[in-house]
């Protein structure tokens, strides 16, 4: 499947783009460059990229994007991520432990499912022999 990004305004001028398809390697470079475009062309705005329609994330493509976030956060720009799925964090979590809690703290994740993956199904104790 392919990955589609559209690009909104609101009425406060912050920049929303929203993704849906799948982000693998074939997709990531040209969504770093677009959002670098974005960001050097709207230096002081909000941008905030809306996950909620992304079916698939690969690994490859995770790295570049979690590159991208990282980069655009070092260099001042104000993103944010938005509907991200419990799925995706998984993913972060397989890419480099110390990526993903890099991109959860700057991005203020509220919780992250994947914390405690020892636990069975929604039980936090399960019988032992």
């Amino acid at each position: 499947m392919s990955m589609k990004a559209n690009i909104l305004r609101d009425a406060n001028g912050n920049i929303i783009v929203h993704m849906q398809g799948d982000l693998n390697y074939d997709h990531s470079l040209p969504l770093r460059n677009e959002l670098q475009t974005i960001a050097n062309s709207n230096p002081n705005t909000k941008i905030t990229v809306d996950l909620g329609a992304i079916d698939f994330v690969g690994s490859s493509g995770i790295c570049h994007f979690v590159e991208t976030i990282k980069f655009l956060k070092e260099n001042k720009t104000n993103i944010n991520l938005s509907n991200v799925k419990p799925e995706f964090l998984r993913v972060f979590r397989l890419f480099d432990m110390n990526e993903a809690d890099y991109v959860a703290e700057i991005m203020n994740f509220d919780h992250d499912d994947t914390e405690n993956l020892t636990c069975f199904a929604n039980r936090t104790q399960t019988f032992e022999n």
